[in-house]
């Protein structure tokens, strides 16, 4: 078993309920303007007069999300490594944590790990572009896509598909910046999409008439002026010249470091793929109950997506923090950070709940004019009000699960739970409609929550957290 760093060998990892606070509330702030962007496009399609389009714009961001989500990986992986990296290099040559500029030993894997990232980012959003209109129609025929609201989805997707290349590498740059405790430049990066988003969109649909086309050709220029910011800020970070910051060590693309990085990559793909289709099978439930019901339930699930982005604030700083403690082997200290992430999470997700119960009439007015929709949500916004505290679980273990790079653990997860869920949310649909939707949304959280708890108490029992750790 390894053996535990003493206090006194280097600067102590950082476990203060305010240091976790102060990670996770720039995080908060940066993730809050990623849902913010699909938002922003929902309540402008959902004031066009059309429950069609509405409905469209459900199908096509979970057809979107089921193909880029899938891809995620590329942020939990940048961030888990990049945090051991810096928890590494702490250890060996007795530095505070997260100081990586001016420090040529820091410099060089760091840039590496970012580097690897951002070249399967290109490479994998290079090939969905090229499989663009096989993707975009096989998708929405596997989403029960009705012909009017499939008709708006495909609009809106034939343009956003050229900015998921930008999409991709926006992970990856979150997920390096999360890791080393720069929430700061996510924060820029992700305000400065979101912004820009809202600027063009409206000029788009409002100043040149587009439509639909408009919302996504805002949104597709915002995620690739990202990129250039995210480069900008990539390279201040590390104190390098452009040059510096493309040139390639070929020692950190080694076989060992590129097999490993694939063997995380599959592993945490594999999850999320599972996940991604437990949340693509519940539009496909929504669609079959008709327009109405897919257009309500595109608009009640951006709380989820909103609740989910504020709540992985948190997760990052359990991440970020169990990720350094693991690459110390520090683990009375990660014991520590899972107990206290927990507690500031859980608070999180209560405020959330009630944030929601008192401002939901009012977001679900400005998120639609369309009166059969809007009571409709009215009907079910309990449901959604309860998310954060429902899903809150889920998140938080995922970030510590990430920080391990438990990527093995993460999988196995979730094809435990994905055998329990698909049957149930069936069972649930058949049973109760609507409702049964929503309990399969609940579900899905809840499981989640259950299985990852077991794996961690399992390991805290029988041997250390380390056992759920590969080799570094």
């Amino acid at each position: 078993m390894p053996s535990t760093v003493p206090p006194t060998a280097m600067s102590p990892i950082d476990t203060r309920y305010a240091h976790i606070i102060a990670i996770a509330v720039p995080v908060l702030l940066a993730n809050l303007a990623m849902p913010l962007q699909s938002v922003i496009d929902t309540a402008i399609v959902g004031n066009m007069h059309d429950a069609a389009k509405l409905a469209g714009m459900g199908l096509a961001i979970q057809l979107l999300s089921l193909l880029l989500v899938s891809f995620n990986f590329l942020q939990y992986a940048s961030s888990g490594l990049s945090a051991q990296a810096l928890g590494q290099l702490a250890e060996n040559n007795h530095a505070p944590s997260g100081h990586s500029e001016n420090n040529p030993q820091m410099q060089s894997p760091l840039l590496s790990i970012l580097q690897r990232a951002l070249l399967l980012a290109l490479a994998i959003g290079a090939v969905l572009l090229l499989a663009k209109p096989w993707l975009i129609d096989y998708g929405l025929q596997a989403l029960s896509a009705n012909p009017e609201s499939g008709l708006a989805a495909k609009t809106y997707l034939d343009v956003r598909f050229w900015g998921v290349i930008a999409e991709l590498m926006n992970f990856a740059f979150i997920g390096w910046f999360a890791g080393q405790g720069k929430t700061r430049y996510m924060l820029y990066q992700q305000g400065f999409i979101a912004i820009l988003n809202i600027i063009l969109t409206l000029f788009f649909v409002y100043g040149m008439q587009m439509g639909i086309a408009g919302v996504a050709l805002g949104t597709t220029i915002a995620f690739w002026s990202g990129v250039v910011l995210a480069l900008w800020l990539s390279r201040r970070h590390l104190q390098l010249t452009w040059t510096a910051l493309f040139a390639v060590d070929s020692q950190h693309f080694a076989k060992e470091k590129m097999l490993r990085l694939l063997s995380l990559n599959k592993d945490i793909f594999i999850r999320t793929l599972v996940l991604t289709l437990s949340f693509a099978w519940v539009t496909r439930l929504s669609a079959q109950s008709g327009d109405l019901v897919l257009a309500a339930n595109a608009i009640l699930l951006q709380v989820l997506s909103i609740s989910a982005f504020a709540l992985d604030g948190v997760a990052v700083s359990a991440e970020t923090l169990t990720g350094q403690a693991a690459g110390r082997r520090d683990w009375p200290r990660f014991s520590i950070i899972v107990k206290r992430t927990g507690i500031v999470s859980y608070g999180l997700a209560l405020g959330l709940s009630i944030i929601w119960w008192l401002s939901m009439p009012t977001y679900l007015q400005l998120m639609t004019n369309i009166e059969p929709v809007l009571e409709l949500t009215m009907a079910y916004k309990g449901y959604a009000i309860l998310l954060p505290v429902i899903g809150v679980g889920a998140y938080w273990l995922d970030g510590i699960f990430f920080g391990l790079t438990a990527g093995r653990v993460i999988r196995n997860a979730a094809l435990i739970w994905a055998v329990i869920f698909f049957p149930l949310s069936w069972m649930l649909y058949q049973q109760w409609g609507m409702t049964g939707i929503w309990l399969s949304v609940w579900s899905i959280l809840l499981l989640r929550m259950l299985v990852l708890s077991g794996f961690l108490y399992h390991a805290h029992a029988k041997g250390g957290y380390e056992t759920l750790q590969p080799s570094l």
